[in-house]
């Protein structure tokens, strides 16, 4: 045992994004593990209140500042030996509505921590792909060898932005993959005032007594994946030495928005389909389970019991009706109507 409590064996760790959702589940997992985590976040989404029980640890630095800015963040790479890349900009209508800020978001800010980590001599870098990159897919489940079919710039950034890191893996022989997650969810996903992830917009409603608006009839599924389990992959990767891969991460299953609708109980209203949307999501893991020894361990329905248990982080958050949605989807359906 070290004098800061790390474990002989433990590494210097560095999450981008950390006081963000996914990132702030990582970072409990990695701490957990012995680990000396650093986190480098704007809070643009993120909050540093979800880091308050990782900060116990002792072995936490955490720093706001913009990832995008090479010269800002390459001090915090000194001594660090694994970089965990996911800071980004998510949602597809702003992504519609400000491309220019989601490119310096996700592709911008990839190339600088890659460089950052480069010039540091860390040894392995995972970065947060997205599933988005898959479009409307022809085959389920998904496998990686999917054709690449962004619909609108958040996917796109993202999917470039996984480009960046096979190429740096490539040409500067780095240590690095990629993790294409799919629909996570769980405590602490975010509450903000944009129109997005069917979750958070279902438990405002509910707390607020109001009927869940589903997209069409309800029928599409999502391969739901729960937070913890992709912390574990993320975990997984890390300890792997595989390099230049791509791997998707999901929950091994598939589920309709009816089926969670059912599992949260309360009413329901429908809202248009939208356009550019798959009517399903679903991972083939076969991959991951094979190559990294990943498996998913939560089931659908003890996840979303978990997260009502946890139902009151999304006290404050915006609670929108078929109204709202209509005005908040009005550029989806002007550009990929």
């Amino acid at each position: 045992m070290m004098s800061d409590g790390a474990p002989r064996g433990a590494k210097n760790v560095l999450v981008t994004g950390g006081a963000g959702f996914i990132g702030s589940h990582l970072v409990e997992r990695l701490l957990a593990d012995g680990h000396r985590v650093t986190v480098l976040d704007d809070l643009s989404t993120g909050h540093m209140r979800n880091l308050s029980e990782a900060k116990e640890s002792g072995r936490l630095a955490a720093h706001i500042v913009d990832v995008s800015d090479y010269a800002r963040i390459l001090p915090h790479f000194k001594g660090v030996q694994w970089v965990f890349h996911l800071a980004a900009l998510a949602d597809i209508v702003p992504s519609i509505v400000d491309p220019l800020k989601y490119h310096r978001a996700n592709v911008d800010s990839t190339a600088a921590v890659l460089e950052a980590a480069r010039q540091s001599g860390a040894e392995r870098f995972i970065y947060a792909a997205s599933s988005s990159c898959y479009g409307l897919p022809d085959a389920f489940p998904t496998p990686e060898t999917a054709a690449i079919r962004p619909m609108y710039p958040y996917a796109l950034t993202k999917w470039i932005g996984e480009q960046y890191v096979l190429h740096w893996a490539k040409t500067y022989k780095m240590s690095a993959v990629a993790l294409r997650l799919f629909n996570v969810y769980g405590p602490r996903a975010r509450t903000s005032g944009t129109y997005g992830a069917v979750f958070g917009v279902f438990l405002a409603q509910k707390l607020a007594g109001k009927p869940y608006t589903i997209v069409g009839d309800g029928t599409q599924t999502r391969d739901f994946t729960y937070v913890t389990d992709v912390a574990d992959a993320f975990a997984a990767a890390a300890a792997s030495d595989v390099t230049g891969e791509c791997f998707n991460v999901g929950s091994g299953g598939t589920y309709s928005v009816n089926e969670l609708a059912r599992l949260l109980g309360g009413p329901t209203t429908s809202v248009p389909k939208r356009p550019g949307e798959p009517d399903q999501t679903f991972a083939d893991i076969a991959k991951i389970k094979a190559r990294l020894g990943w498996s998913p361990k939560v089931a659908f329905p003890d996840g979303v019991k978990r997260v009502l248990e946890h139902i009151e982080l999304w006290r404050g958050a915006p609670v929108w009706e078929p109204e709202t949605i209509h005005e908040a989807t009005k550029e989806w359906f002007r550009h990929l109507g």
